[in-house]
Formats: structure tokens, sequence, C-alpha cells
């Protein structure tokens, strides 16, 4: 098992100086500080951050890990990003938004499955988030912004199984440059490849993107 952390963007929602995925989540933790002790406390020990902007800063924090670049990580998506950190994997894959601060116990839930899976939330579903529907079996038939009589919303923490990489990474790179991640899998999903909807209970997770979202992040992953 493998990890991809996405964190190439920009984050000028946040309107810090320093990439996104570098705020203090407490006094001892950034966000993908916390991301990589986690991987790594469930024994995930090779760990790809997929950078851009202002990636020497990410580098020398966190040298312990891998590195891949997106030099067009001002004017492509989530999708470029993930295929530059999988392109040369032929494992299981976890992959995870670099501005999404999670309990451990969500990739215990994610790596516990044998397949291909999405971790969801059922309880929320706000309009701008990444929304959902299921079939009978809790297999995503639909994942994307736009989803009407949506379930919940996707967490931005995902796995992709090594038998279904290879055609993970096609379906990436037929993806437009402002697509999200979501679309591929959209596009699996349409060929018959099934996607698990893991959903993440009373676990805590917060995607941060405003200052509204930090805060409240502060506040629930208090030290």
């Amino acid at each position: 098992m493998k990890a991809v952390i996405l964190a190439a963007g920009i984050g000028s929602r946040l309107g810090k100086k320093l990439p996104k995925c570098l705020t203090q989540i407490n006094s001892d933790e950034t966000i993908i500080g916390r991301q990589i002790r986690i991987l790594k406390e469930n024994g995930i020990n090779e760990i790809i951050a997929v950078v851009g902007f202002k990636k020497e800063l990410i580098m020398e924090f966190y040298p312990e890990i891998f590195y891949k670049y997106n030099p067009l990580y001002s004017v492509t998506n989530t999708s470029k990003s993930l295929l530059e950190g999988i392109k040369d994997l032929e494992d299981d894959v976890i992959w995870l938004n670099g501005d999404t601060v999670f309990d451990d116990n969500i990739i215990k839930l994610i790596m516990s499955y044998d397949g291909n899976a999405v971790a969801v939330n059922r309880s929320r579903c706000a309009e701008e988030e990444v929304k959902y529907k299921t079939d009978n079996n809790g297999f995503i038939t639909h994942i994307s912004k736009k989803v009407k009589d949506a379930e919940g919303e996707a967490v931005g923490i995902n796995k992709i199984s090594k038998k279904d990489i290879n055609e993970f990474k096609q379906a990436l790179l037929k993806c437009n440059a402002d697509d999200y991640f979501e679309k591929a899998i959209e596009m699996m999903v349409t060929k018959g490849k099934q996607f698990k909807a893991i959903d993440i209970g009373e676990n805590r997770c917060i995607e941060i993107d405003f200052n509204e979202d930090l805060s409240t992040a502060i506040d629930l992953f208090k030290k």
C-alpha cells in the first residue's frame, strides 16, 4: 500500500503566504504533517506528495517522504496532480487531498476495504463540496459537485486497487485540465468498475478551504 497526498495548489481562498498544507492545526502539527504521521502509524511508509506552489518549502519541512512535481499546478486541477502522483505506481494506493484534516480511523476504514473506495460523510452535504449517490449495494453511481438529491459528501480520502490502477490512470489522462479527480472515478463507474462508499460515521473530518474551516479544524483537533 502506498499513499499520495495532493498538495500542489495555491490555496488562495485561505489567504496565506505558505502552501495550504503547511497551515498549523495546533502547536505541533501542520495539515500535511498530521497526514504523514497518521499514514505512517497505519503502516504506509511510502508516501508521495504532489507539489507545485512553493514546493521547496514543503520539501524542506518534510524531507522523509517522496515528491512529484506538477509544473502546471496553477492551471490544472486535482485530476492532473493525481495522475502525476500515481503514474509510476502499480500498487494499491490511498490518495487524499492535502487540505483535509481527519481522524486516523478513517484511514483504517479505507485500508480495510478490499477494493476501490471513497470515504463519505452521510451526515453532511454542503453545496460547494463533492457529492455522491450510490446503488442498493453501496457502490458509487454518481460523484461530482453537481449531483442532485445527493446522499452526502465525499471527504477527499480514497483508494484505488492494484488491479484497476492502470485503467484509472487512463481515465485521469482523459480528464480535462480543470477536472477534479472525481471525473475519472465517474468514467470508471460508467464502465462498470466499482467504488465502495465508506461511511466515516462519527469520525471527524474537515476540508480547509476558508478561514472559517481553519477555525473549526483548530477547535476540533485541539491537542
